[in-house]
């Protein structure tokens, strides 16, 4: 084999040598991959510890199964929440009440006036006026603020405390 190298000009040492490097990475790369193997190796028993594959198929199972009903129970939420936001235009969010005495003769401020909006501030003023033999009820229709028959004093009022309703909380978090 030296005659190959001697007529092909190449000296049999360097040749050597190179193998010799050759062997030499090859060992470290044996070396690395032995010990990525290992370090794989250990973490698939921590992760198989105390559980068999057939266990652990279960579990995947189980949380696949609480994944599904989360899924539904955010599905059902998301119709809730836009139904809520669909009505919230007709319910009553603003309140304004105004107690005052409706006769001279009858104390403790009995008779009030009670207005419910929403949030464009329509709604109804409900008025109960007190005496000493009776109650009477007046209910008057708020449309975006105004009322199309006269109001009191008190009727006046209490629509003011309920188209303000929330401002006054708000400007005194603020200060």
């Amino acid at each position: 084999m030296s005659i190959i190298f001697e007529n092909l000009g190449i000296d049999p040492g360097i040749i050597i040598i190179v193998l010799l490097l050759l062997v030499i990475i090859l060992v470290v790369q044996a070396i690395s991959g032995s010990m990525r193997l290992s370090r794989l190796e250990r973490k698939y028993k921590m992760f198989m510890k105390g559980s068999d594959a057939q266990s652990l198929e279960k579990t995947f199972v189980r949380k696949f199964a609480q994944i599904d009903r989360l899924y539904e129970a955010k599905e059902d939420h998301e119709h809730s929440i836009n139904f809520i936001k669909k009505n919230f235009d007709m319910i009553f969010s603003k309140y304004g009440v105004e107690k005052y005495d409706a006769f001279d003769d009858v104390g403790g401020k009995l008779s009030f006036a009670l207005a419910l909006l929403d949030k464009e501030n329509t709604g109804l003023i409900l008025n109960a006026v007190h005496s000493r033999d009776n109650c009477f009820l007046y209910l008057k229709e708020i449309v975006k603020g105004e009322s199309y028959v006269m109001l009191s004093q008190e009727e006046v009022e209490a629509l003011r405390k309920a188209v303000n309703f929330g401002i006054e909380e708000l400007e005194e978090s603020e200060n």
